[in-house]
């Protein structure tokens, strides 16, 4: 029987009888059904959120801090790490990877969120009149309305909901239609840690009704805020609900990272670091590598290196969250292919909603740089990465501005000092230097296979190079494998080929 999710309204479960079927895109099968709110369940949970903050607001420092710490240890058990993996593998078909991330920096996030505490104080100001002072004070809003994706269900779910709540709000937490059994797993971990009934309400839509109750609940008067992480598309549309009604909103919505990789940079590092940012989830996340903007010195070997590594991820790569998603990628693939974009790698094909990893290659014209390529302009959230080779560091700072997004971008070269004053020219909100988010947050080898991989990358060389000896562009990709395995592992492969490791074998190609 498939598991039915229910809402959970003033601490306690409901299900009014409306559901909606949730599917596994790898396999189209019906994995769960879920509780489909009406127009008075909403009202429902944001009465209950008006009356859980009569108290909540005047709840000590103590009392929040101290839930927020037992659920972290709630967290990090192996009870919750099975239900949250086991969830987001249901329901989205994350790797193992992607699902232990998610669970991994659960525990952390709850901690980190209980120490911002400090930050509720006030200041006392001088007056413009004698004998008076001016105190300012930080006072809680009310209810919260905040909509939490999918793509990474546990972690985004607690950020929409942790702060408000440790400011003395109330919030109603509306999950995607996608993964709303993943997503009740947070309502239930506070509950659990001990927050009163009422502070935290969630409920579910199917994608049909969806824009209904999320126009009803942004209108309601009780709804003082609205956060929403989602696309921009959806975006607009959230801030459109939330002027007409005169409402703050706080909105997360994509990006189209730009990487700048400079001719001193380590390929090694570089391409892996691209690789991982690139085609984590399936490149399915906010901060994803999309565009790479790699200066004409170490271009050759930098294209090189990632085409061996997403060879390696074809065949491995996990699908995109529907169908209708990954026929978006392949189109505007397409699209790009069809107005003079080279096609490095990629079939321009889809298997249901799996699509391997597509490489592109566009020229540099300046401003006019893929103008009107969605390739280049949009968010893809798929396994896309588009090259331009550009000379100097100007040209790569003005690509990587050109650009609607700023939410990530990423340098790399072998100064620091360098790496760090073009970092601070490109107008993102996190520029990461010498580094991926993800490559501290995921295992890379549990993601990427990458150990496997360069293995497997190895015998292919020295396979070819027993056939073809004077292709330097393979001794150059043989270079930079070796570079990163152990000699214990290239004498490895070279005995299942019957060779062994002598220094005549490798002259030249280290």
């Amino acid at each position: 029987m498939a598991h039915l999710t229910p809402l959970f309204i003033n601490g306690q479960p409901k299900n009014s009888g409306r559901v909606f079927d949730v599917f596994n895109p790898a396999s189209g099968s019906v994995v769960g059904t879920s509780a489909n709110a009406s127009s008075e369940d909403c009202q429902e949970a944001v009465a209950a959120a008006v009356k859980a903050f009569e108290t909540w607001e005047k709840s000590t420092i103590a009392e929040r801090r101290s839930i927020l710490l037992k659920a972290a240890d709630l967290a990090a058990s192996d009870a919750y790490k099975q239900k949250v993996i086991e969830a987001i593998q249901t329901e989205t078909a994350a790797s193992d990877a992607w699902s232990l991330f998610d669970w991994r920096v659960t525990s952390n996030l709850l901690r980190t969120s209980a120490g911002f505490l400090g930050e509720l104080k006030g200041a006392i100001l001088p007056s413009a009149f004698p004998d008076t002072k001016v105190e300012v004070h930080r006072r809680a809003l009310g209810v919260v309305f905040s909509i939490a994706p999918w793509n990474a269900p546990i972690v985004l779910s607690l950020r929409a909901v942790l702060l408000p709540i440790l400011c003395g709000n109330t919030v109603v937490l509306k999950s995607s239609e996608y993964t709303p059994r993943t997503q009740a797993i947070v309502f239930e971990l506070l509950h659990e840690a001990g927050l009163p009934r009422g502070v935290l309400n969630y409920i579910s839509v199917s994608r049909e009704d969806a824009p209904a109750r999320t126009s009803e609940l942004i209108a309601h008067p009780a709804i003082r805020k609205i956060t929403f992480t989602g696309s921009d598309r959806v975006g607009r549309i959230i801030a459109s609900e939330a002027g007409k009604n005169l409402k703050p909103c706080v909105l997360e919505l994509g990006g189209k990272a730009p990487v700048i990789v400079l001719d001193d940079a380590n390929v090694a590092a570089a391409a892996q670091g691209i690789v991982t940012g690139g085609f984590s989830h399936s490149g399915q996340v906010c901060m994803s590598s999309e565009r790479v903007i790699v200066q004409a010195g170490i271009a050759p070997l930098l294209i090189d290196s990632i085409i061996i590594l997403c060879k390696g991820l074809e065949g491995n790569i996990g699908p995109l969250f529907t169908e209708g998603s990954a026929e978006n990628v392949i189109n505007m693939t397409k699209e790009a292919v069809e107005n003079g974009a080279e096609l490095l790698l990629g079939d321009l094909n889809r298997e249901r909603a799996v699509v391997q990893p597509h490489l592109l290659k566009l020229p540099f014209k300046g401003s006019d740089t893929g103008k009107g390529l969605r390739a280049w302009e949009k968010e893809s959230f798929g396994p896309v990465l588009v090259f331009v080779v550009i000379n100097t560091v100007n040209e790569a700072v003005e690509l990587a501005n050109a650009s609607d997004y700023s939410l990530t971008a990423g340098v790399w070269s072998s100064d620091v000092y360098a790496a760090q004053q073009v970092a601070a020219r490109v107008r993102a909100g996190m520029v990461s230097v010498l580094f991926f988010v993800y490559q501290q947050a995921l295992d890379l080898d549990s993601l990427l296979s990458i150990q496997d991989l360069l293995i497997s990358m190895v015998r292919r060389f020295i396979q070819n190079l027993l056939q073809v000896h004077e292709d330097w562009g393979s001794y150059q990709n043989f270079n930079l494998i070796i570079t990163i395995l152990t000699i214990a592992d290239v004498e490895e492969v070279l005995a299942t080929e019957g060779l062994t490791w002598t220094p005549s074998l490798i002259s030249g190609w280290l």
